[in-house]
């Protein structure tokens, strides 16, 4: 597999492992016929930098590419339910190799918002 030219490692970008193991479970790149996309890696780089930062996608450094095109493939594979998938796929990866231990690895994406008045001030005062 050839690896995209990464010039500068930054934090908190992909590392070359970590990409090899991504690398297979994304959709096909573009086709090389009209304007040439932007790479996957750089694209989920960038994705990583906005849930890193919280930024906003305007915000997102040129060194990702447009902000219209990495937010609008991130939106796009939600959609499709692409990183449901990834994640799935990856634990059962780790748990083939008995690297995950079920009794203490899980996911909870569940949020519970309480009302801005219930934020601990005692009542009646």
């Amino acid at each position: 597999m050839v690896l995209p030219p990464q010039s500068i490692h930054r934090r908190g970008d992909l590392t070359n492992d970590q990409w090899q193991r991504l690398h297979p479970l994304l959709p096909d790149q573009k086709p090389a016929v009209g304007r040439p996309s932007l790479d996957h890696r750089t694209v989920v780089n960038g994705i990583l930098w906005i849930l890193r930062t919280g930024a906003p996608w305007r915000d997102l450094p040129e060194r990702y590419g447009k902000w219209e095109t990495v937010s609008g493939r991130f939106y796009r594979w939600r959609k499709e339910q692409l990183w449901q998938r990834i994640l799935v796929t990856l634990q059962q990866q780790a748990d083939g190799k008995g690297q995950l231990n079920w009794e203490i690895h899980h996911v909870d994406g569940s949020v519970i918002r309480a009302h801005q008045h219930a934020a601990g001030a005692k009542k009646g005062s």
